[in-house]
């Protein structure tokens, strides 16, 4: 993705509530999910003592635990120049291969797209 790709309003819109999330809880990323039917699901990061998952990992096991099938899109806000295999390991196993994952920055600006693989 370039600066002169326009982004797409349902990508645009889970870049928004990943942003969202990461400055309402005060982590260091927000993530949102879109499964098959058009439900987003969004969360931060867990850093428990017994319990740790990045926003996106999270944001793909609410999917689940929500009985999504399958996610069309994800999107990570974070200050990270880029995406963990982990992170893109959830969105593949759930989305299957190819599933886009848009990275942005904490200013919401989306740095790149990711297929999972």
């Amino acid at each position: 993705m370039t600066e002169s790709t326009p982004l797409d309003p349902e990508d645009r819109k889970i870049v928004t509530l990943a942003r969202s999330a990461r400055a309402r809880n005060e982590v260091p990323e927000g993530a949102a999910v879109r499964d098959e039917t058009g439900r987003t699901y969004v969360a931060g990061t867990v850093a428990l003592e017994s319990l740790r998952l990045s926003a996106l990992r999270t944001a793909v096991a609410m999917a689940v635990a929500s009985g999504a099938q399958s996610l069309e899109a994800a999107a990570v806000v974070s200050a990270s120049e880029a995406l963990s295999a982990e992170d893109l390991a959830a969105v593949r196993d759930l989305g299957g291969e190819g599933t886009p994952v848009l990275l942005a920055g904490p200013d919401g600006t989306v740095r790149s797209t990711t297929p999972a693989a």
